[in-house]
C-alpha cells in the first residue's frame, strides 16, 4: 500500500500544488468577447440581475477608447454576440444598429482610469438595489464571498443619473483601485480583468448582498479575520478559478431553451 505523502506538507505548499494542477487540468474559456458578453447578460438575468432596461455591461476590445455594449432598448435576456454594439468612449457607434444606453459614459471614465480592467458590469439587482436603499456598504463575511473581500468601494449618497461626466468621475474616483462598488439607492457596478472575472464578481455581489440582509435581520453581523478572507480572496479570484467558475454559469444558462440564440454557433 502507497503511504501518503502529503499529510506533512504545510497550507501554502499544498495551495501551490492545488493552483498548479488546476491551471493543468482546466482550459480558459473557448467563446469570442462577444460570445462572453451576450452570455454574461444572460447568465445575469437569470440570476436575478434584470430590472427591465436598467443596467449595462461593456468589454474593451484590442483598440483603445474602443467596447462592445448592448443596445438601449434590449434587456439582459434579448441580448445576443450579434446585436452588441461597438462604440468609442464618446458612445459614437461604430458598428452595429441602434444606440447605447448614455449612462455608458461613465464606463468610459472607468475604462481611462484603470488600464488593468476590461469588462464593466452594472446592474440593478433586487437585493443589492434594497440594501442600497438603506446606504448601507456591502459586508463580506462568509468563505463564498470572499472573492470581494476588501474589494468593494462604497457611495453613500446616490448623485442622480449617471449620464454626465460629473457622475463618470464621481465613480471612477469612488471605484478606486477596487473591483467592485456599492452605489446607495442605485445598485452595483464591477471592474474585471476580464469578462469571466466580472461575470463572477456580479454574480457573488448580489449573493452577498441577500446574504447580508437575511442575516442582518437575525441578528449582528460578524466580522471574518482578515487574513483569512484575504487568503480566500486571493484564492478564488485567479483567472482560472473564474474560467472555471464561468463556464460551469454558461452551461447552466445553456440549459435553459430560451437562451439557444445567445450565440451564433448554438443556433444553428
Amino acid at each position: 500500500m502507497t503511504q501518503p505523502t502529503t499529510f506533512q506538507l504545510d497550507k501554502a505548499t499544498l495551495v501551490e500544488q492545488s493552483s498548479t494542477q488546476i491551471d493543468h487540468q482546466f482550459a480558459d474559456s473557448p467563446y469570442s468577447l462577444r460570445q462572453k458578453l451576450a452570455l454574461t447578460c444572460r447568465i445575469l438575468f437569470d440570476n436575478g440581475h434584470d430590472s427591465g432596461l436598467a443596467g449595462q455591461i461593456t468589454g474593451r476590445t484590442n483598440k483603445p477608447g474602443e467596447f462592445y455594449t448592448q443596445q438601449l432598448g434590449l434587456g439582459f435576456d434579448e441580448i445576443t454576440e450579434d446585436n452588441l454594439l461597438l462604440v468609442d468612449e464618446d458612445l459614437n457607434v461604430l458598428e452595429g444598429k441602434g444606440i447605447p444606453n448614455p449612462a455608458n459614459r461613465f464606463h468610459s471614465w472607468v475604462y481611462r482610469a484603470r488600464p488593468d480592467v476590461q469588462c464593466i458590469i452594472h446592474t440593478h439587482a433586487v437585493h443589492t438595489a434594497a440594501l442600497g436603499m438603506l446606504e448601507q456598504p456591502l459586508l463580506i463575511s462568509h468563505m463564498d464571498n470572499c472573492v470581494l473581500y476588501d474589494d468593494v468601494a462604497f457611495v453613500a449618497k446616490w448623485p442622480g443619473v449617471p449620464v454626465g461626466n460629473e457622475e463618470g468621475e464621481l465613480i471612477a474616483t469612488a471605484l478606486g483601485d477596487k473591483r467592485a462598488l456599492m452605489l446607495s439607492h442605485h445598485g452595483l457596478l464591477v471592474a474585471g480583468a476580464s469578462v469571466e472575472q466580472a461575470c463572477v464578481l456580479a454574480l457573488a455581489f448580489e449573493r452577498a448582498a441577500r446574504m447580508q440582509l437575511l442575516a442582518s435581520s437575525a441578528g449582528e453581523i460578524k466580522a471574518i479575520d482578515p487574513a483569512l478572507g484575504k487568503e480566500a480572496h486571493d484564492w478564488v479570484l485567479r483567472p482560472k478559478r473564474n474560467s472555471i467558475s464561468f463556464q460551469y454559469y454558461v452551461r447552466r444558462a445553456l440549459k435553459n431553451p430560451h437562451n439557444a440564440d445567445c450565440i451564433r454557433s448554438l443556433a444553428k
